[in-house]
């Protein structure tokens, strides 16, 4: 569980709790407490829930992280977010990084090198065509 999950948890299930008794109780640094439990409204994502609460942001706190209730698996993922090719075989390389026996971590990271260039380039060559087509307007015009 990330440190901001357990500072949010405890101090819902203990209201009263003070900032310096909920970062003492949950072993997370006071001034990261602190940061977490004060200020605006915020939404901590929790697969399948989004939990309101104020604090700052840990980077873990937006709309987009939160999980389809029907994904079981990666390619829930993949087809929920509209992956291309390239950039569903990077979060696969991605999410089995290290933990798998027929793709050493070495593997696995230039994997992820071959299809980020892959992507760029596609990308690269997208924006190239899209000037061509402008350049070609604007003549026209």
């Amino acid at each position: 569980m990330k440190k901001s999950q357990l500072v949010l948890r405890y101090s819902q299930e203990n209201p009263e709790a003070t900032i310096p008794q909920v970062a003492e109780a949950t072993g997370v640094s006071y001034p990261y407490t602190y940061k977490l439990l004060s200020g605006k409204p915020k939404t901590l994502i929790e697969p399948g829930k989004v939990v309101t609460f104020h604090g700052v942001s840990d980077g873990s706190s937006a709309d987009y992280y939160v999980l389809p209730e029907d994904a079981k698996e990666l390619q829930d993922l993949i087809s929920h977010k509209d992956m291309n090719a390239q950039i569903g075989e990077i979060f696969r390389a991605c999410y089995r990084y290290g933990e798998v026996a027929h793709s050493e971590m070495l593997r696995d990271a230039k994997k992820i090198k071959f299809y980020a260039e892959a992507e760029i380039k596609r990308l690269e060559r997208s924006r190239n065509l899209a000037d061509e087509i402008n350049e070609g307007l604007d003549h026209l015009v």
